[in-house]
């Protein structure tokens, strides 16, 4: 019996293992500017996900460009691009069991007036034009988009003491 439950165990532990991604949050330049890197990090991190890469850093044109590459033709592009290259930003990859939709509930909807309280731009937000924050929506997006921002050198794997209290 004791070896069929560290079998089960086993197993689990594989398949929650498997299931760990990393995502790419970007705290925006008006998250920059009200002093809300810190509070995004501490959100992340009381949740139990892993900071493994960060920057601080003004965002070329032509990489913001390629990173909004999706949008280009829409109304919004020009500005947005220009919006978020006007000052510095914290690009960021976070490890964890499903961090990519987890994340994406604590962020809360794009337009900040319906996010729920509790979510980052719920809480922060009034604008969608200044949400705080962006966040991968899918692991593939999240892929392309860490490659852009960071190499692969730059994300530090780590496991901290920590683990074993937030993974079974």
């Amino acid at each position: 019996m004791v070896a069929t439950l560290l079998g089960i165990f086993s197993a689990f532990s594989k398949e929650m293992a498997a299931q760990r991604e990393r995502t790419f949050l970007m705290v925006k330049p008006d998250g920059v500017e009200r002093g809300l890197v810190g509070e995004i990090i501490t959100r992340l991190e009381k949740k139990g996900y892993k900071l493994v890469a960060m920057k601080f850093m003004k965002a070329p044109r032509s990489l913001l460009e390629k990173h909004y590459e999706e949008h280009k033709g829409r109304p919004f592009y020009d500005g947005l691009v220009t919006f978020i290259g006007s000052g510095p930003v914290v690009p960021m990859v976070w490890e964890g069991l499903d961090v990519v939709e987890t994340s994406r509930k604590l962020i809360g909807a794009t337009n900040p007036r319906a996010s729920d309280p509790g979510t980052i731009r719920g809480d922060y937000g009034i604008d969608v034009g200044r949400n705080i924050i962006h966040g991968s929506d899918k692991v593939e997006t999240a892929k392309r988009e860490i490659a852009l921002w960071f190499k692969e050198e730059e994300q530090t794997a780590w496991e901290p003491s920590l683990e074993k209290w937030i993974y079974e």
